[in-house]
């Protein structure tokens, strides 16, 4: 046998058993993956779309720790480390503005001689919020020691100001936490800033507080019953009616339960009240809360024998305004606290619900060691919890005026008995795919030709966006999700740490320590060019109107030109919509054809990759006028790539034809041509070799498109050349399905097959990694994504 062969044989055992790990794996995937993205993008795929924009700062770890959209000044503010930046919001990387605020050496020396370490040390700026509306507040941590400042940013986009106001700074205790890595969240209304933080050194101290001019209003310190353990995560101004002196400041957050012995049990997510207008009382709860109550947020999902699974942690929180600003729907994301089982849930709730809650029975319990109940005496008036304003009788000017007995009651019975249900009474989206995080979350609301929809995005901890919609069906009392996009945002996996979304400008802002992405919302186009492909998608934001996939609008809303408009999100019925009833001859027939060449005995791949990914792949071999359809077995395998033969017999030459089935749409991609070679005739022709400089080139060759399974030059959009080898198919094989050590096959295949004085030869020629020696060029920053290649053998 000549050495080309065996080197050819050396090369097909090490394809196969890569090719047979690689199907493995993918099969493991597979099935731990609870549901598809109907579209995946990585992030070179977005750059090249023109989809997204990408901020990175100075090159460094940018490491934002907040983000606040100004839509009147048309920019993005990103509090980092030891820097604000001010970003454009039609293109986050260009023309950026920058105050640098770094801790000083003194301070950073102070900070390292209390036991932190240097990166601690400095000012990681996050609080940001508008002042008003030529300022902002802007606070940070300061070398453990928090500091505040005001903004100057104009009255309009024209004055282009960024800089600190004069004499502005001021103690940021009690606006900011001492530690960078300490959870905190804030919100301001009319000049005053509420926050949810921990406000000493050693995080002990964590509190509910208000902070103005003249006062400092917070919950009662080392009361276990108010707060324990708490872990901040969203706070918004929320009025319940037009009286605005009955405001309510609503905190959601995370704390410990305790036992009777006084022992941390379970973690639960709460929501936290206090009225707005609170100024705490006369002779007691002075500077403290008069108003705080709290009670349970649930987030659970039914299971057997009356045990339901709950979401206990929440990690983040989305407030969705509404026409009515006094109704916006909460969305939170939560996530287990079992050490056993990992998963994550997003509950929708309904602000009549929450107001149900707290105007319910107050929760009592006569000893530490008995179960809670709710309070049935008599509740003392004003009820505890209410604000003093005109829809409460009008009776009180102030909270100082509240009789003692009201404020007694309501320190020694903070929480409320009955939980906040959510919508449905379940999630709206559960996700159990292992290895992956669920970190921030964001919601638009988008009308379709249907209904309107909540298009969820969620960001995890490997610089991915899911773009997920929800539909739930009244008559079945049952809920479906749509993965509908998996976008990834970053070059690099790094969890997202903020998420923020503009409907006006349909753009999605987020935030990661390696820096700031810009993200279109949609874009149709990417669906396809056929009505099918569009409808198929169920995108409330795009529909077919004729001639393309292309942004839907409400009638009245850009219509002039447009027919007709075809898009069905809660069923994406493509066959009634786009006339696809059945599968005909002449669909069948104009499917893109290729052409496969295989030799006996080796193995084949006759890829088939559909643009989406929820779509089922069927095969059909035809033969003589007739269609059997192909099922896999131990020697044809069905894979997400498509159809694998591993050992090629001769009556498997023939026309295959590869369809996809989604939603009963039956669409015909691909008809491939398999021919058949004999073994012999192969080796026959591979033979002929010359003199011995030949014979070596043709030992390094034949790790080349020839003997062995190579990639086609059309599948790759490059000419046919003959003769030409230089071309390593096995690597890119290799990085096809992520095996690194590319080197070390070919080192083996040399060391077993090549002499010496031809393995020197090759060196000198090709180099010492094999390839032809030339410059180094621009590495692909996705090499790990799969090609559409077509091998043959």
């Amino acid at each position: 046998m000549s050495v080309s062969v065996m080197m050819a044989a050396c090369i097909r055992t090490v394809y196969l058993s890569l090719m047979l790990l690689y199907l493995v794996l993918l099969g493991m995937t597979h099935t731990a993956h609870s549901i598809y993205p109907r579209i995946r993008l990585s992030h070179k795929e977005l750059w090249q779309l023109n989809r997204t924009w990408v901020f990175q700062g100075h090159g460094a770890s940018l490491q934002p720790q907040t983000m606040l959209l100004d839509e009147g000044h048309e920019r993005l503010y990103v509090g980092a480390k030891n820097i604000l930046f001010s970003l454009s919001l039609d293109r986050v990387n260009t023309h950026p503005r920058e105050i640098q605020w770094a801790s000083t050496e003194s301070q950073i020396e102070e900070c390292m001689m209390k036991g932190r370490e240097k990166p601690e040390c400095a000012n990681y700026l996050k609080v940001l919020q508008q002042y008003n509306q030529t300022h902002l507040l802007v606070c940070g941590t300061g070398a453990f020691n928090p500091i505040c400042a005001l903004v100057k940013v104009g009255h309009t986009v024209q004055d282009r100001l960024f800089a600190f106001e004069d004499d502005s700074v001021m103690s940021g205790r009690g606006r900011c936490p001492y530690d960078p890595n300490s959870p905190c969240t804030s919100t301001l209304s009319r000049g005053e800033l509420y926050i949810g933080l921990y406000t000493d050194y050693w995080e002990n101290d964590g509190a509910l507080c208000r902070l103005n001019n003249q006062t400092f209003t917070r919950t009662e310190r080392n009361d276990r019953q108010q707060l324990n353990e708490p872990k901040f995560v969203g706070s918004a101004v929320i009025p319940d009616n037009d009286d605005r002196d009955d405001d309510k400041v609503y905190f959601f957050f995370t704390e410990r339960e305790v036992d009777a012995e006084g022992v941390n049990k379970a973690v639960y997510t709460r929501v936290g009240r206090v009225c707005a207008n609170d100024q705490g009382g006369q002779r007691m709860l002075v500077n403290r809360w008069s108003s705080f109550l709290k009670t349970r947020l649930i987030c659970s999902v039914a299971g057997p024998n009356g045990i339901d699974t709950h979401f206990d942690d929440l990690e983040d929180l989305f407030v969705l305004s509404t026409k009515d600003d006094k109704n916006p729907e909460i969305f939170g994301l939560f996530s287990t606290t079992s050490a056993v089982f990992k998963g994550y849930a997003v509950c929708v709730y309904h602000m009549e619900d929450i107001r149900a809650a707290f105007n319910g029975p107050f929760a009592y319990r006569e000893r530490p060691e008995h179960h809670w109940t709710p309070y049935e005496d008599k509740v003392p008036y004003p009820r505890p919890g209410s604000c003093a304003s005109q829809v409460n009788g009008g009776g009180f000017s102030s909270s100082k005026e509240f009789p003692d007995e009201v404020l007694r009651f309501v320190r020694s019975h903070p929480a409320m008995y009955r939980p906040v249900l959510p919508q449905h009474h379940r999630p709206v989206l559960l996700q159990t795919e292992p290895g992956r995080k669920l970190t921030q979350i964001a919601v638009d609301r988008v009308q379709a030709q249907d209904g309107h929809y909540h298009v969820l995005y969620i960001g995890t901890d490997d610089s991915v966006v899911l773009k997920f919609i929800t539909i739930y069906n009244k008559d079945t009392d049952t809920m479906e999700e749509v993965l509908l996009e998996e976008l990834q945002v970053f070059k690099m996996p790094a969890p997202i740490r903020e998420i923020l979304i503009s409907p006006k400008r349909q753009q999605l802002y987020v935030g990661s320590e390696v820096g700031v992405a810009q993200v279109r919302l949609h874009q149709c186009a990417l669906y396809g060019s056929e009505c099918a492909d569009c409808c198929l998608a169920r995108d409330p934001y795009c529909a077919w109107d004729g001639l393309t996939c292309s942004r839907y609008y409400p009638a009245g809303v850009y219509t002039k030109s447009r027919r007709f408009r075809r898009q069905d999100v809660r069923h994406g019925n493509a066959v009634q919509l786009c006339n696809g009833l059945q599968i005909d001859d002449e669909k069948w027939q104009r499917a893109e054809e290729r052409f496969v060449y295989s030799v006996e005995s080796n193995s084949t791949l006759l890829e088939c990759v559909p643009r989406s990914l929820q779509a089922k792949v069927l095969w059909f071999l035809q033969k003589e006028e007739e269609r059997h359809e192909v099922r896999g077995d131990e020697r044809v395998i069905m894979t997400s790539h498509g159809l694998l033969f591993l050992r090629v017999k001769s009556s498997d030459a023939g026309v295959y034809v590869c369809q996809t089935v989604e939603h009963g749409y039956v669409h015909t991609l691909l008809r491939v041509t398999l021919h058949v070679l004999r073994g012999e005739r192969v080796e026959s022709a591979m033979t002929r070799n010359g003199d011995e400089e030949k014979a070596a080139v043709q030992c390094h060759a034949s790790i080349g498109p020839s003997p062995g399974p190579s990639i086609s030059p059309r599948s790759l959009g490059q000419p046919s050349v003959p003769g030409q080898h230089s071309k390593l198919w096995y690597k890119d094989f290799l990085q096809l399905i992520g095996y690194g050590d590319a080197q070390r096959v070919e080192e083996y295949c040399e060391r077993v097959w090549c002499s010496d004085k031809k393995r020197k030869k090759i060196k000198r020629k090709y180099g010492p990694l094999g390839g032809e020696k030339r410059g180094k060029g621009r590495g692909d920053e996705n090499s790990h994504r799969a090609p559409r290649h077509t091998l043959v053998t």
